[in-house]
């Protein structure tokens, strides 16, 4: 069992989330964070006062998979996410020792679905 978590650009979650449902990931967990990498941000004039915009608006995809899921999941996000530009995102994949379903109480491979 992997957990995926990726960081991506918050217009290409319309994209990533296409290319997901058409191997057959449904599960995930989205969520709006700030953060920044390369990009360091930018500056902007306001009423004459400069200000500094260094954590740019991300989304974070969270995503449990079974191990025979695990390319097809990357390689979706991947395709839903690129366009080849610096700030395009990160994808973090870690071993998950458990997964536990709350409504039935199945554990493991069963529990992720």
């Amino acid at each position: 069992m992997k957990f995926i978590i990726a960081m991506i650009q918050p217009h290409k979650l319309p994209d990533v989330k296409k290319a997901l449902f058409d191997v057959g990931i449904h599960r995930m967990t989205v969520s709006n964070v700030l953060g920044c990498g390369q990009q360091k941000g930018f500056t902007e004039t306001y009423r004459g006062v400069i200000h500094e915009v260094n954590l740019l608006k991300k989304i974070r995809l969270e995503i449990a998979v079974n191990e025979d899921f695990l390319e097809p999941t990357i390689k979706a996000i991947i395709d839903g996410a690129k366009t080849g530009k610096i700030g395009d995102g990160k994808i973090f994949v870690m071993d998950m020792s458990e997964c536990i379903r709350i409504r039935t109480g199945e554990r493991g491979n069963e529990a992720i679905g």
